[in-house]
């Protein structure tokens, strides 16, 4: 794959833009960005050296961190992806934990300051014990990560990663980790805004 094959480009697909169409061409108006957008979803998704995190672990995520934002041609998109490439056993505990820690956000606690009176409580993350054992350690860490990076991010704090850790994530993996969640927030207002422009003549 590489950046300039439109028929395999994932934000093109999601937003339903056909090659040749007026949106075809927007987006080639910008075709740097839109080359490196898929290079970083193949560098994350389908990397051919998966490393410390599995592209079942990256799929995972992806699927939960785009249910999270309830975006519905993406998380349909990487539910499916996630469905291909594991058991149904995982595919359904992953859907489960998505409504079981459904909220909204961001929320959370800025640090002491003129903006301490927007501070509004964060949301809690909590799995039933049978999707948790489902999911295992490893992923319900990855989870609870990613759920406080999309629901209440202002409550950064370095003591965060230590659960990450204890659970089998490396350095580099919690790296990869908060990458994806960035990424797929990207991508996700990436193919909403698309979506507008694709509606207005």
């Amino acid at each position: 794959m590489t950046g300039d094959s439109a028929s395999m480009d994932v934000i093109d697909s999601l937003a339903g833009i056909a090659p040749g169409s007026r949106m075809d061409a927007l987006r080639d108006g910008r075709r740097v960005a839109r080359i490196h957008a898929q290079l970083s979803h193949d560098a994350l998704l389908a990397p051919a050296s998966p490393g410390d995190v599995s592209i079942a672990e990256r799929l995972a995520i992806a699927a939960y961190v785009a249910g999270l934002h309830g975006a519905a041609p993406t998380a349909l998109h990487y539910a499916a992806a996630l469905r291909a490439h594991v058991d149904d056993a995982l595919a359904r505990a992953v859907s489960a934990a998505i409504v079981q820690t459904a909220a909204e956000g961001p929320r959370g606690a800025y640090p002491p300051g003129p903006l301490s009176v927007e501070d509004t409580p964060a949301p809690a993350f909590a799995l039933s014990p049978d999707v948790a054992a489902a999911i295992g350690p490893k992923l319900v860490s990855g989870f609870t990560h990613a759920h406080y990076l999309v629901f209440h991010p202002r409550d950064a704090a370095a003591e965060r990663f230590a659960p990450l850790r204890a659970a089998g994530w490396s350095e580099d993996g919690i790296v990869t980790l908060s990458q994806l969640v960035s990424f797929l927030a990207f991508q996700i207002r990436v193919v909403a805004g698309l979506a507008v422009l694709a509606a207005t003549p």
